[in-house]
């Protein structure tokens, strides 16, 4: 591989032929106070600094977030939603923060239909698929809530106001995803020169700023919410917005609240609780995922899963299988539950998982499988956060695709997501659009204990990845791997075409729960036959495809000799960061 720091990146007409990631050779990080583990090593800083002030992982969480702003806008931004899991080591809970958005009000099917949408989805350039974007929200109720109390909102936004306004050096994968954006941005609104440096996507190690951001920020700082849901920012959303023909309001800003949910958990073999923030979100695919090879399990189909050999054809077969029966489920009934009935209860018990897992043939994939469509997208930043009292924080956040729609409101130097794509535009279907509802989010962090004491703070961003990251990974740490082992390790990811398409080169149809299964390099193209013979639609994915495997971060508690608290974490090598320890 040649060395990048030597490339003059102004002449590299492929970049992706560069920049191929290998296996990580990354040791895993130890620390006894405090952890930041995420996908950019500037955003991972901004967390620790906040500990070093005294701020909790709540704390430390939100300055992540918001420096992710900066140093990551290709995946995430103040004009996408949020969502987090916190561990309180005081009352030994776990607590949940759903921080996505609504859709207008007057954003019906019937309007929809009306503007010629006849798709299953809203486009992902429409802006009629922007939802009301949750992070902001989330930032401030985060740290009032969550947070040590020690610092305020706006002393923990600083570390991204001082980024976006002095600037930082572009990382490599980064830029990559955003050159592939160019276009999008050129094109979505009359601001993509915010996003842009010189006209252009900027190049690893040029440097970026954002002033205009910076001013976003700094409303949120010294107003709280009202500077993002009311005033100049919330103005030029709407503007925007309704100049490209959306229906969005200033009342559907003005009123938007961050809800605080009882997390959904399920605990495996009798050891191990996971918890997932429910639905609208689609933990409960990891949940249902783990109930159906418990069951599998205990019906004696298979031998115990962590007694098959790591990632062979017959382990892999099980994991996939359980998993597209888990998506037949989630992708229809998950929806917003203030407005729509979701089973929770009955999906996740004994009787149903066990009738789920009496579908699963340990020789053959099963045919038989209903609903669902699932899809992969990497366009998300997940990281973790501990601290020295033993709290946790699993912290997401995304613009759904990528940039999201691409545009950006004047004067605001961010870009609105495209959540409202998540909607279907079929009558009396649970997740169909309605006005002032919350789609199906893709966007899921997870935390895991053992009895009442935390064992992980972990997650895997990337779509519908996400689910099938927590699954691969928990069990990779049942296992015995280490924090950075079970992230190195090659994943498969089951994917689908796209809305209104076909997936070339495969036999898969967009709506085909039957669909192709992309195994990462490193698995062996012997393993890949034997599922094929089995009746899977595999294919191996190697380079920038690897990408769909999503990124991850992964912080664990372990105990020393001494009864001392050890915190151990690891960083996905598909991304840019790292994992660094409070000194």
């Amino acid at each position: 591989m040649v060395a990048t720091s030597k490339i003059d990146w102004t002449k590299v007409d492929n970049p992706e032929l560069v920049l191929q990631r290998f296996p990580s050779r990354r040791s895993q990080v130890y620390g006894t106070k405090g952890i930041v583990s995420s996908s950019q090593p500037l955003a991972t800083e901004a967390g620790l600094e906040i500990l070093r002030k005294g701020g909790n992982a709540a704390d430390a969480a939100v300055a992540t977030s918001a420096a992710l702003n900066i140093t990551e806008p290709s995946c995430c931004g103040i004009g996408g939603d949020a969502f987090c899991l916190f561990y309180d080591a005081k009352t030994k809970t776990v607590k949940a923060l759903n921080g996505s958005g609504h859709s207008p009000e007057k954003l019906t099917l019937e309007y929809a239909r009306s503007k010629g949408l006849t798709g299953r989805n809203i486009p992902l350039t429409d802006l009629n698929s922007v939802t009301v974007p949750g992070a902001a929200a989330a930032w401030v109720d985060a740290v009032e809530s969550f947070g040590s109390g020690k610092l305020s909102v706006a002393q923990v936004l600083e570390p991204a106001i001082r980024l976006a306004e002095e600037g930082v050096p572009v990382s490599e994968i980064h830029s990559y995803a955003w050159q592939r954006s160019e276009k999008l941005i050129k094109n979505a609104s009359r601001d993509g020169h915010a996003m842009l440096l010189n006209g252009k996507a900027p190049l690893p190690g040029q440097i970026m700023k954002f002033p205009d951001l910076a001013k976003t920020l700094r409303s949120v700082a010294d107003h709280g919410k009202d500077g993002f849901y009311k005033g100049h920012v919330a103005e030029a959303i709407v503007e925007l917005i309704q100049n490209k023909g959306g229906v969005m309001e200033l009342e559907d800003l003005s009123k938007h609240k961050s809800t605080f949910v009882e997390p959904i958990k399920y605990t495996y073999q009798g050891e191990v609780t996971v918890y997932e923030c429910p639905p609208n979100g689609q933990g409960i695919t990891a949940l249902l995922a783990l109930g159906i090879l418990d069951n599998i399990q205990e019906q004696g189909k298979i031998k115990s899963l962590l007694e098959m050999e790591h990632n062979s054809a017959e382990y892999l077969h099980v994991l996939v299988e359980s998993l597209r029966l888990a998506f037949a489920d989630s992708q229809y009934y998950v929806a917003d539950p203030d407005v729509e009935h979701v089973p929770v209860d009955q999906l996740l018990s004994k009787a149903y998982l066990a009738s789920r897992a009496g579908l699963f043939d340990p020789s053959r994939t099963n045919p038989e499988v209903v609903h669902g469509n699932p899809v992969n997208s990497s366009d998300t930043v997940y990281f973790s956060v501990v601290d020295q009292w033993g709290n946790a924080c699993s912290f997401i956040q995304s613009n759904y695709a990528g940039f999201g729609t691409g545009a950006i409101p004047h004067g605001c130097g961010f870009t609105l997501q495209n959540r409202g794509s998540g909607f279907v535009l079929s009558e009396g279907h649970p997740n169909q659009l309605k006005g002032g509802k919350r789609p199906y989010h893709t966007i899921i962090p997870a935390l895991a204990t053992r009895g009442d004491e935390i064992w992980l703070s972990y997650g895997v961003m990337g779509g519908f990845m996400q689910p099938q990251g927590h699954v691969q990974v928990l069990l990779n740490m049942l296992r015995g791997f280490t924090a950075q082992a079970a992230l190195d390790a090659p994943r498969f990811c089951i994917s689908a075409g796209l809305p209104d398409t076909e997936v070339k080169g495969s036999n898969a149809k967009a709506g085909d729960i039957n669909s192709e299964v992309y195994f990462e390099e490193g698995i062996s193209e012997e393993t890949v036959k034997k599922l094929r013979a089995m009746g899977h639609d595999a294919f191996i994915a190697k380079g920038f495809q690897r990408g769909m495997m999503g990124r991850g971060q992964v912080i664990q508690k372990i105990v020393d000799i001494s009864g001392a608290t050890v915190w151990v974490a690891g960083s996905d090598p598909r991304a840019d960061g790292h994992a660094s320890a409070q000194i």
